[in-house]
């Protein structure tokens, strides 16, 4: 007796769990999803036309197309490009920047809705149409990168190329002139003419691919285990080097830059791929302590760097709150005027802290849609981070695994890092909240990101290429 399996019954494309059928319904999802995001923008952008000036917004057909064009272009271009990609990627990313897009409009229309604005950079009635041109930029580099990374593996390669990269555009704003460099005291960005960019954007993605492919090359002697101090191995002297170099390069973007977000963000980046990559806890003790220790010491041997802390313990003290501590002291009264469920979206008064359209973006969610909308906004980020981590542990190559890891802590931290700021957790810092705030440079990077978890979920779950079989042939699986 036999049983016969025939490479036309082994290639049924009508099985519900057959190869061609699972990327169908991974794009259907991912459909159905950006169609909730769409919906979603639109009426938050309905609700702030009617919040200031009870009616429709002018030009918001427009603006709606004009982004679901660009969604349906990025949808048909993973489609193509990564059909096995995490299919809630994009709708997560895409809710968000449209959240941005009418937070953008709704800072725009200050002054021209009866209420005098004291925003200390008010937006040009073009801002909206702006954010809209940044988003295509930021899909266009989105589409870009699937079709040019088809394989993460690649960027591997050129891992002293993105590591030089990555430091270059850091230290570029610590080199050039305050005038073109500066913004609240942190010398940030670049600024000619009406054109402004911010390096470290980018940096960040460059130095989390080095940093990846330099741990994947390290990782067996990085994990060796020196002393054991409270139950915990310590590495050895000797491999401490990394971590070394990593805190000097920090506490110099700290002192020279005045830019404690950036500090924080690129040391905990370097971190958290060093424990992703050896498994090692003392690895993260060893750089929290380190960073802590310089950042303390910074405060009390250079002056802005100690007023940064002196606004974060003590905001409210003699004339902090109308000298330095203004800015947080003003985003700190916008949360709690929106209490539980926020005034609406146009209903408060966000324009009133300095900024808020960048730094303090996320004070003008939590004033119109209060802690409800604010903490569902702050969901959107925890999965997005999810599907990263997840694609982490499913994917099987080591520089993919550390490289996943590490973009998806790199959006975690950055959103500690400012969020923590606005709300006195930690010191306020300079960086932008990814998607939500005004501005190109932050918008384009995070898309970036988004487009190299994606390529990374694709290869994860993508299956391995099957055996080609000639259509006569039969394959004999038992004999009796």
């Amino acid at each position: 007796m036999s049983s016969v399996a025939t490479s036309e019954d082994a290639t049924l494309g009508g099985m519900p769990d057959s190869p061609m059928a699972m990327p169908r319904g991974r794009r259907r999802t991912e459909a159905v999803m950006l169609v909730f995001a769409v919906a979603l923008v639109a009426f938050a952008y309905a609700n702030v036309g009617f919040g200031l000036k009870g009616s429709l917004p002018s030009g918001m057909a427009e603006y709606m197309i004009a982004f679901v064009v660009l969604l349906a272009g990025a949808h048909l271009a993973v489609r193509r490009l990564a059909p096995w990609a995490d299919p809630l990627l994009l709708p997560l990313a895409a809710t968000l920047n449209g959240l941005g897009i009418v937070m953008t409009y709704r800072l725009q229309e200050v002054g021209r809705d009866g209420n005098p604005g004291s925003m200390s950079v008010p937006l040009s009635s073009s801002a909206t149409l702006v954010q809209i041109v940044y988003t295509a930029i930021g899909l266009g580099c989105f589409v870009a990168v699937l079709a040019l990374v088809r394989e993460p593996r690649v960027l591997q390669r050129y891992t002293y190329i993105f590591g030089l990269v990555g430091i270059v555009l850091l230290a570029l704003p610590a080199l050039l002139p305050a005038g073109i460099s500066e913004v609240q005291g942190a010398k940030i960005q670049i600024r000619l003419g009406g054109f402004t960019i911010q390096p470290e954007e980018f940096a960040k993605l460059a130095l989390g691919v080095s940093f990846a492919s330099y741990l994947v090359t390290k990782r067996d002697v990085l994990s060796l285990a020196g002393r054991r101090v409270l139950g915990i191995d310590l590495p050895r002297a000797r491999d401490l080097g990394p971590v070394i170099i990593v805190w000097a390069v920090s506490l110099l973007l700290l002192v020279f830059e005045s830019d404690i977000g950036t500090s924080a963000l690129f040391m905990g980046l370097f971190v958290a791929m060093l424990y992703i990559a050896t498994q090692r806890t003392s690895w993260l003790l060893i750089g929290f302590v380190l960073f802590v220790a310089g950042a303390y010491s910074a405060s009390k041997l250079f002056a802005h760097v100690g007023e940064r802390f002196q606004i974060w313990l003590h905001p409210f003290a003699g004339q902090n709150p109308f000298n330095n501590a203004f800015q947080l002291v003003q985003g700190i009264y916008g949360m709690a005027s929106g209490g539980i469920l926020g005034k609406g979206l146009g209903g408060g008064q966000p324009y009133l802290t300095p900024l808020v359209q960048s730094d303090f973006v996320v004070t003008a969610f939590g004033e119109e849609l209060g802690m409800t909308g604010l903490m569902a906004i702050l969901l959107l980020y925890g999965l997005i981070v999810q599907r990263g981590l997840a694609t982490s542990l499913s994917v099987k190559d080591p520089f993919s695994k550390i490289l996943a890891g590490g973009l998806a802590f790199m959006l975690a931290l950055q959103i500690f890092v400012i969020v923590g700021g606005v709300t006195r957790l930690i010191p306020l810092t300079g960086i932008t909240t990814p998607f939500l705030s005004q501005g190109g440079s932050s918008l384009v990077a995070s898309w970036i990101l988004i487009a190299l978890l994606m390529r990374l979920s694709d290869t994860a779950r993508k299956p391995p290429p099957q055996p080609i079989q000639d259509e006569g042939m039969t394959q004999v699986v038992n004999l009796s």
